[in-house]
């Protein structure tokens, strides 16, 4: 199965001349969504993955479909503000403004191998804001999941240190 053929592009969303990715469509076909979680479990071996992290909002469907299939748990990457307790908390630019992603600190134990997940690679500032606050929480970094990967953003730079898998690159 080709997924590449299941992503629309939507120009000029959120902003002007930004071109969206949008894996939306493989969602609405099971065959689709069982080949992206089974093309991602290729990848990443079950006794190498603790727990799954899902960025905000898109990733929390890969994480959550991974933890399914693997039998492990799953936490949240989020927006500032989104969730309760004890929190830590790091801000980054993306390709078309500035955020904030926070995690919660008791969330995961010391050690913990975890694998983000997120829907795309652009310029990877969420990618290694992410990365970063699973490390300030003691968890250990086993990669990166992504669907779609935009090569010519450069965002694996962003993230070398970390194995990256991504299903589709353009």
């Amino acid at each position: 199965m080709n997924l590449k053929d299941k992503i629309a592009d939507y120009p000029n969303f959120p902003k002007k001349g930004i071109l969206f990715r949008d894996f939306s469509p493989i969602l609405g076909d099971p065959s689709a969504l069982s080949f992206m979680i089974e093309e991602f479990s290729k990848k990443f071996h079950p006794n190498d993955v603790d727990v799954f992290a899902g960025i905000e909002s898109r990733g929390f469907i890969i994480a959550c479909a991974l933890a399914l299939k693997y039998n492990k748990g799953m936490i949240l990457v989020r927006k500032a503000g989104k969730l309760p307790g004890k929190v830590v908390k790091t801000s980054y630019t993306l390709e078309y403004g500035k955020a904030t992603l926070e995690v919660q600190k008791d969330v995961i134990q010391e050690g913990q191998r975890v694998l983000i997940c997120d829907d795309l690679l652009a310029t990877g500032g969420t990618a290694k804001a992410a990365a970063k606050l699973i490390e300030k929480i003691n968890g250990t970094i086993v990669g990166f999941a992504f669907i779609i990967e935009l090569l010519e953003l450069n965002g694996r730079e962003k993230i070398k240190d970390y194995r990256s898998e991504s299903l589709v690159e353009y």
